[in-house]
């Protein structure tokens, strides 16, 4: 069994020393910024690691780290932009209602946790789903605001529900 696991962490060692460099140079270019990309890089490396892709099989090592680390990066830019949203929600509110840090770091995770089992719905079913879940509005709201039947936001809700489902996390 110990044999099995040597020829993957050398393939792994194999393919972080061989690319590492150079897709932070290519992470760096895009974000401006060596340590967001550094950590990018590694990020790029856990998820090869985690994943159920054989290293063995791996043709084009490059291309493979390249759409992996895009989708990485595509994930901390709508993180960022969640952030910065959030924020602006915030220096709306009330002093007195202004939650702790710890409190606004718990709520900035449940809102990158949610973004990311939505992740690959349509914007309406998007929308639909949490007009209902977060603002508590009706069928009829939403169908309102989307400007569509109240037979399709009841699909477009079972095909959100479905999918929260069937999302593999």
């Amino acid at each position: 069994m110990i044999e099995a696991a040597v020829p993957s962490e050398q393939n792994l060692h194999d393919l972080y020393r061989d690319h590492r460099g150079w897709l932070e140079t290519w992470l760096r270019r895009r974000m401006g910024n060596a340590w967001d990309a550094a950590d990018l890089s590694q990020d790029t490396f856990m998820r090869v690691l985690s994943s159920a892709h054989p290293l063995a099989d791996i043709q084009e090592p490059r291309a493979y780290l390249l759409t992996v680390g895009k989708r990485l990066l595509s994930n901390f830019y709508t993180r960022r932009q969640l952030e910065k949203a959030y924020l602006q929600a915030l220096a709306q509110l009330p002093e007195e209602s202004v939650p702790s840090p710890e409190q606004r770091w718990l709520l900035l995770e449940t809102l990158q946790a949610l973004d990311e089992l939505l992740d690959g719905l349509p914007r309406p079913v998007r929308r639909a789903f949490l007009w209902s879940q977060l603002e508590g509005l009706g069928y009829r709201e939403i169908a309102e605001r989307l400007q569509v039947s109240e037979r399709t936001v009841k699909r477009y809700m079972a095909q959100a529900y479905e999918h929260c489902l069937l999302v593999d996390l």
